[in-house]
């Protein structure tokens, strides 16, 4: 019965129904289209890394900190004999980090210079191009983003200066063998890939690596010494930093569009009672209690965050397919602010993202709804047959 009669109230107040609905709808639809842009965000960044950083995880040199370059001089050894074991049935392959300076076209760039098994199949990076023939020369292989800045292309010669083990500065010549494209700026942007044994012999370090990354689902060794095992969550935890650091803007934004609903809903119901009091009167004079009454009031209300469901999804519902098919173009490219971030961001909607967006505006909204609706547990009939409001 007070389902079928708010749902007559509501078609019976017409626009002043239907345009609380449509705001409900589009705080329905931001919320959902910008969570699904930051779990899309978060998708992509780690899918990204996982395929040309990371793989399953590494195993780290203990004095081994990517963000202290200081520690690279003293962060390299051999890998214990099982970590060892996984590098010969290739399920894992070994990198080795140091310092260097190169002077392209003269200018001096400190870069970090780190040495790869070029037949490492692991993690998806063109290693292969290191095995070329270079004429004794050292090859090179650098993202597309570090030959833009140092303004050098394939077959660029350049020296490149470095420390080895013995605190002994050597120079050799390098040259580009491949510029890669790849939206990792982290594999990118200051760092130049040269073959790992070329590594170990211009370091004078043979055998030895700075940290070890191994293939999807392996299973954690038992005797990796000290060395310190580093799972996904761990190695990512920069970019889940970077994108929780901006979140609390969209909360703002959501907050906005909720007190937007919200009190044009909080508004609609003040005004439904004033100028329904005779109706009130009526309803609880033929028996009707007064909390049945107040249900009515706030089923009304709610029912606008069920029409705004249906309206999302009708009107709402073929934009978010069709930016899940081909993606949001951005305008910059968000590589160089230090972001793994595609071209065209594809967001990721959920079935739980749906569900939960739906119970909390359906709770913030029945919640508004019944504030205003309270009045009427202390009206008097006869009050509010004679057109009288508490």
């Amino acid at each position: 019965m007070l389902f079928n009669l708010a749902i007559k109230n509501l078609i019976g107040a017409g626009m002043r129904t239907w345009l609380n609905v449509f705001v409900t709808a589009v705080s329905f639809f931001m919320i959902i289209f910008i969570s699904g842009m930051y779990d899309g965000m978060r998708s992509h960044a780690k899918q990204v890394t996982i395929d040309t950083e990371v793989a399953g995880g590494a195993y780290w040199h203990p004095q081994y900190d990517p963000l202290d370059p200081f520690s690279y001089e003293d962060s390299h050894g051999i890998p214990p004999e099982e970590i060892r074991d996984l590098i010969k049935n290739e399920k894992a392959f070994s990198i080795l980090v140091s310092q260097a300076s190169i002077y392209p076209s003269g200018r001096m760039m400190p870069v970090t210079m780190k040495g790869i098994e070029p037949e490492q199949s692991i993690i998806n990076l063109p290693t292969r191009s290191l095995l070329k023939e270079t004429d004794g020369l050292i090859p090179v292989l650098m993202g597309n983003s570090m030959a833009n800045y140092t303004k050098l292309k394939v077959g660029d010669s350049f020296a490149i200066r470095w420390l080895d083990a013995n605190r002994t500065y050597d120079a050799d010549e390098g040259l580009i063998v491949y510029i890669m494209e790849t939206e990792n700026f982290k594999v990118d942007m200051g760092t130049i890939w040269i073959p790992l044994e070329r590594a170990q012999t211009m370091l004078d370090m043979k055998n030895e690596a700075t940290y070890i990354t191994f293939a999807k689902n392996i299973s954690t060794v038992q005797e990796k010494g000290n060395w310190i095992y580093r799972d996904v969550d761990y190695l990512m935890r920069d970019m889940e930093a970077m994108i929780a650091a901006d979140e609390p803007n969209a909360r703002i934004m959501y907050a906005i569009l909720l007190a937007l609903a919200g009190m044009g809903i909080f508004n609609s119901q003040i005004l439904s009672i004033f100028r329904r009091r005779k109706e009130i009167g009526t309803l609880m004079a033929i028996g009707m209690t007064r909390s049945r009454v107040v249900g009515l009031f706030t089923l009304e209300g709610g029912m606008n965050a069920f029409f705004a469901l249906i309206m999302t999804l009708v009107l709402g519902g073929p934009v978010f397919i069709y930016f899940s098919m081909y993606g949001i173009p951005l305008p910059i490219d968000y590589t160089e602010m230090g972001l793994i971030m595609a071209k065209r961001l594809i967001p990721v909607y959920t079935m739980g993202l749906f569900v939960s967006t739906t119970l909390f505006i359906s709770f913030v909204v029945l919640v508004l709804s019944y504030l205003p609706s309270r009045r009427i547990a202390k009206m008097k009939p006869t009050d509010a047959l004679r057109g009288k409001v508490v």
